[in-house]
């Protein structure tokens, strides 16, 4: 069924399920991006069955924890279709929606993944055609880029590497690029952000008019040093490096600030370059 953008709790995307061209791809020649396989493989080993049970718990142990976690997802996403959809998120005490991001359905977005890995491709095809039909970008919205980055453009450029079938058995056949589509606005809507002196973005942009004039200058360590996964796997998907590079260079520009032990701090000013928090934090490489 097509779900309407005023749909409150679509029969497609809300109850517990049962086990079970704006922008065309460009596929580099020769050798595949090891960012992209990498995202690709590491998709495909969670969807495909047999996989390793850690030491010390047993096969039945295993599948009991798998049903409890099934029960718990579907407990928080039935409750958030039912009483919030389609704001972004769920007020658990209240049962009401609100609009914490942006406005788009944040929660559908950050769970179509999650309801593939259960293999409800039933809800994962409706919520991809939902998105696909009624998710715009061209909002008068001020949002965390690095909040949009990981739930939203992560969520999209999930949920379209499965939806195109790259590894993961949960092809959409009717699916064509939607969401491909708008990871690529809504990462241009970003890049605003990016143009500062230290090539640090700003904490927050806004959708439709760029960077507000009163935006603070201070913005934290994992707001520009988290962001080349998403930016990296976009560019890798569309032949253009715009996206990866802004992302690298954040990264290089928060590398170059970091202490004489290879620390840094948890807040820094993007046009400076100065830490304004020197709580030293350990970097991973």
């Amino acid at each position: 069924a097509v779900l309407s953008p005023s749909s409150r709790a679509p029969p497609r995307l809300s109850g517990r399920s049962p086990n079970s061209n704006m922008m065309q791809p460009m596929r580099r020649q020769g050798r595949a991006s090891p960012l992209l396989c990498l995202s690709a493989a590491i998709l495909a080993a969670a969807l495909l069955p047999g996989a390793a049970v850690a030491d010390g718990v047993t096969p039945s142990e295993a599948r009991l924890l798998r049903d409890e976690v099934k029960d718990m997802f579907y407990h928080a996403f039935d409750g958030y279709m039912q009483h919030a959809f389609p704001l972004d998120e769920l007020r658990p005490l209240s049962c009401q929606g609100e609009d914490s991001l942006g406005g788009y359905a944040l929660t559908l977005i950050d769970s179509l993944d999650t309801l593939a890995l259960l293999g409800d491709k039933e809800r994962f095809a409706a919520g991809v055609e939902w998105v696909g039909k009624n998710v715009r970008f061209d909002i008068n919205k001020t949002v965390s880029v690095f909040e949009t980055n990981i739930r939203i453009l992560g969520g999209l450029l999930s949920a379209h590497l499965i939806a195109s079938d790259y590894a993961t058995g949960m092809k959409i056949e009717s699916y064509d690029d939607q969401l491909l589509h708008l990871s690529v606005d809504l990462a241009q809507r970003l890049l605003p952000a990016f143009d500062t002196p230290t090539g640090i973005p700003f904490g927050s942009v806004n959708l439709l008019y760029g960077v507000d004039d009163d935006e603070s200058k201070i913005t934290s360590t994992a707001g520009g040093g988290t962001l080349t996964l998403e930016f990296g796997v976009l560019s890798r998907l569309t032949n253009n490096t715009v996206f990866e590079q802004v992302a690298k260079n954040s990264v290089r520009g928060i590398w170059a600030r970091r202490s004489k032990l290879n620390l840094v701090g948890a807040h820094i000013n993007v046009f400076t370059g100065e830490w304004t928090q020197k709580v030293l934090i350990v970097v991973l490489v």
